[in-house]
């Protein structure tokens, strides 16, 4: 049985909150990787090396939970964009990625 959310409306999603995501893909300003206030956010994900991509994740995904709860908005902010341009990064450098079958649901 499925359960429906718990989230109400004066509680919006991270992506309500940050004006910056919108949806499947995030506003990149014109330096691609800087914030809205011009200060660097990382490396171009296009300009790291595979080892580098992968480093990268890592510590974005070891780090995600304590972000998500206890990280300033504009913290959180730029770990959703930061992990979304390297997680889109990574999907093309491997878009027939191997999928592990006990990962899959059954219809």
């Amino acid at each position: 049985m499925m359960t429906g959310s718990v989230r109400r409306d004066e509680f919006p999603s991270p992506e309500q909150r940050m004006p910056e995501w919108d949806g499947d893909h995030v506003h990149d300003s014109a330096s691609g990787a800087a914030s809205t206030d011009g200060e660097l956010l990382g490396i171009d994900p296009a300009e790291l090396g595979d080892a580098d991509l992968i480093r990268e994740l890592h510590s974005l995904h070891r780090t995600r939970l304590d972000t998500l709860r206890h990280a300033a908005d504009a913290a959180l902010a730029t770990h959703l964009r930061r992990t979304a341009e390297l997680e889109t990064e990574y999907l093309a450098r491997y878009p027939g990625r191997e999928v592990d079958p006990s990962r899959l649901r059954e219809s």
